[in-house]
C-alpha cells in the first residue's frame, strides 16, 4: 500500500511534468508562429522579385537563415539551354550563383512519380545525404553534411526543376517527416521562377532584332549609355562601329528579299564571330548594324572593324536558291574621348553614334568595302 502522502506526490511530479510539457509545446508554438511569420514575409520578398538574378538572391541569401537550413541549392531544368543564352545575353553572370544548377532534362533530377491509382506528380525525397546520389544538386556541399530534401518544383503539373535543402543535422529531415510545408513553398518558389523567366524572356524578345537574332536598337542605345557611364568611373575606352551594307538594294533586286533576309542573317553571324563575348552587335534597321566593343581603343577597334570587312568581302554568300553572291561592308569606327562629367551621358551616346556614323559616310564616299576611324582632329 501506498502511504497517505504518496498521491500528493504523485500529482505534484504530475503537474510539473504537465507544466513542462506546457512550457515546451508554447516554446515550440512560438518558434513554429515565429518561422512562419519569417516564411511569410520571404513569400512576399520572392513574389516582389523584378528579375532573375533578384529572384535567385533571394532565395540563396534568405531561405537558409528563415529555415535554419546549412544549405540551399536549385536545379533548373534547361532544355537546349534557352534559359542560360536568354540569361547571359541579358547579363547575368552565373558566376554570382554557386548553387544553382542546370540540367538538361527533367529526368536528370531522379523524381519518381508518385504511386497512386492515376501517376501523379513526383514527392519530395527526404532522408540521408549520399555524395555519390546527390552531389550533382549541391555541388558545393558543407562538410558534414547529413539529411537533405529534394522536394520538386511543379508547375501545371510539369517539373521544372527541383529546391534542395541541406542540413548538418542528421534528424532534420527523414523519410517519415510531413511535406505539407516544403511542398507549400517550393510551390511559391516554382511560381516565382516561372513569371520572373518569362518576363526575362518577353525582355530578351523585346530588345532582340526578330529576322537576324541580334539585338535592336532599342538594347544598343540602352546599353551605350550604360557602358558609358561605365566607362567613366572605371578609366576604360569604349568604341563603336557603324557597319552599312554596300548596294544591299542591289541585292535584293538580284536574289529577292528572302535572299536579302539570308544576307542579313550571315553577315550577323560573320560579324559576331569576330567579336568577345562582352561586346555587343544591334540591327539598327534595313542594312545598318552597329558594334558596341568594350575596353577597346581607336586602334585595336578598326583592327576588329578590318577583321569583319575582310570576313565578309573574302567569301562569297551561297544562298538557297542556288546563287552565290559577293558581299561587301562600309564600317565608320569611333572611340569615346568625352569623360566630361557634366555632359549628359545621353548626349555623349548620340555624338559617339554620330561620329561612327559620319566616318561611315566618308568610307562610303571614298569607294566603299572599307574602314574608316574618325579622328577629331580630322573632322
Amino acid at each position: 500500500m501506498h502511504d497517505a502522502g504518496a498521491l500528493p506526490r504523485d500529482l505534484a511530479e504530475e503537474n510539473e511534468s504537465l507544466r513542462a510539457s506546457m512550457a515546451y509545446m508554447m516554446e515550440q508554438a512560438e518558434r513554429n508562429h515565429g518561422i512562419m511569420c519569417r516564411h511569410q514575409a520571404f513569400d512576399l520578398e520572392i513574389v516582389g522579385s523584378d528579375s532573375f538574378p533578384s529572384l535567385i538572391t533571394t532565395i540563396f541569401r534568405s531561405l537558409p537563415v528563415i529555415s535554419e537550413l546549412d544549405i540551399v541549392t536549385l536545379s533548373l531544368v534547361d532544355e537546349g539551354e534557352d534559359i542560360r543564352t536568354v540569361m547571359n545575353k541579358l547579363g547575368v553572370d552565373f558566376a554570382d550563383f554557386p548553387h544553382l544548377v542546370f540540367v538538361a532534362a527533367s529526368g536528370a533530377l531522379g523524381f519518381v512519380p508518385s504511386r497512386s491509382e492515376h501517376t501523379g506528380p513526383p514527392k519530395p525525397m527526404l532522408g540521408p545525404y549520399i555524395p555519390a546520389t546527390h552531389q550533382p544538386m549541391f555541388p558545393h556541399p558543407p562538410a558534414g553534411l547529413q539529411s537533405i530534401a529534394l522536394v520538386p518544383l511543379l508547375r501545371n503539373k510539369r517539373l521544372i526543376g527541383s529546391l534542395n535543402l541541406g542540413s548538418l543535422d542528421p534528424v532534420r529531415f527523414t523519410p517519415s517527416m510531413g511535406t505539407d510545408f516544403v511542398e507549400h513553398m517550393a510551390s511559391i518558389i516554382a511560381i516565382c521562377l516561372e513569371n520572373v523567366i518569362s518576363n526575362e524572356m518577353l525582355k530578351y524578345i523585346g530588345l532582340t532584332d526578330s529576322l537576324t537574332g541580334v539585338y535592336n536598337r532599342r538594347y544598343i542605345d540602352r546599353r551605350l549609355i550604360e557602358e558609358i557611364s561605365r566607362a567613366r568611373r572605371q578609366a576604360y575606352r569604349i568604341s563603336v562601329m557603324y557597319i552599312d551594307i554596300d548596294h544591299f538594294k542591289t541585292v535584293n533586286d538580284t536574289v529577292g528579299h528572302q535572299g536579302g533576309d539570308e544576307v542579313l542573317r550571315e553577315i550577323s553571324a560573320r560579324i559576331k564571330d569576330e567579336l568577345r563575348v562582352s561586346d555587343a552587335l544591334g540591327r539598327f534597321g534595313g542594312e545598318e548594324f552597329v558594334v558596341l566593343l568594350i575596353d577597346a581603343e581607336l586602334d585595336s577597334a578598326s583592327m576588329v572593324a578590318q577583321r569583319i570587312r575582310a570576313s565578309i568581302a573574302d567569301r562569297a554568300f551561297d544562298l538557297t536558291c542556288g546563287l552565290s553572291l559577293p558581299v561587301t561592308v562600309s564600317i565608320g569606327v569611333a572611340t569615346l574621348d568625352d569623360f566630361a562629367r557634366e555632359n549628359p551621358v545621353e548626349g555623349v551616346a548620340q555624338v559617339l553614334l554620330a561620329q561612327a556614323d559620319s566616318a561611315l559616310y566618308k568610307a562610303k564616299q571614298a569607294g566603299r568595302n572599307r574602314v574608316i576611324a574618325y579622328h577629331p582632329e580630322r573632322a
